[in-house]
């Protein structure tokens, strides 16, 4: 177990806490898990490479907790009615599809390697910034300087993009000749 590992998994026990934080009406609690978390993924990263730390179960546990982490606050920022219920539908939806492309490969044996795409990465911030901007609004009492108008169209597409890229990936491996 690397000290990145323990990071990462540290990462994935705040995402129950940032929740019932939500849930709970703690919103300056909510923003401060959601940026420890997101300081815990630059961290942990950091460590793993300048200290060759990297592993297998990192590459898999680090991914793990960031979706963990975003869909868990889309949904719930959706049942709270802070964010559209679309727009969580859109997010999460996203991850199910990739999530089960490669269940999917695997159960035809035939398993894809998933890497990041620059559109994936994009899409990620893009949604990272736009969770940080409605919690640290919510947390301050503050309007949000009407960032949903251009805001949630611009994570939808991007997320939208994404999926479609990945898929793309995964059609192509999985249509060639074995």
């Amino acid at each position: 177990m690397t000290i990145p590992n323990l990071i990462t998994i540290g990462r994935l026990l705040l995402v129950p806490f940032v929740v019932a934080m939500l849930v709970q009406g703690e919103w300056g609690l909510a923003f401060a898990g959601f940026l420890l978390a997101g300081a815990s993924d630059a961290v942990d990263g950091i460590i793993a490479r300048r200290f060759s730390m990297s592993s297998e179960l990192g590459a898999y546990l680090d991914p793990l907790a960031d979706k963990a982490l975003l869909v868990s606050i889309y949904v719930a920022l959706a049942v709270l009615g802070v964010v559209p219920g679309w727009l969580a539908i859109v997010v999460v939806s996203r991850d199910v599809m990739i999530f089960l492309a490669i269940a999917v490969s695997w159960l035809m044996d035939q398993p894809v390697a998933i890497r990041p795409l620059l559109i994936s990465k994009l899409n990620t911030a893009v949604q990272i910034a736009f969770a940080a901007l409605v919690l640290g609004a919510k947390a301050w009492g503050a309007a949000r300087i009407g960032i949903e108008g251009w805001a949630q169209p611009l994570v939808a597409i991007l997320t939208g993009l994404s999926a479609a890229a990945y898929l793309r990936v995964w059609m192509r491996h999985m249509t060639e000749p074995a």
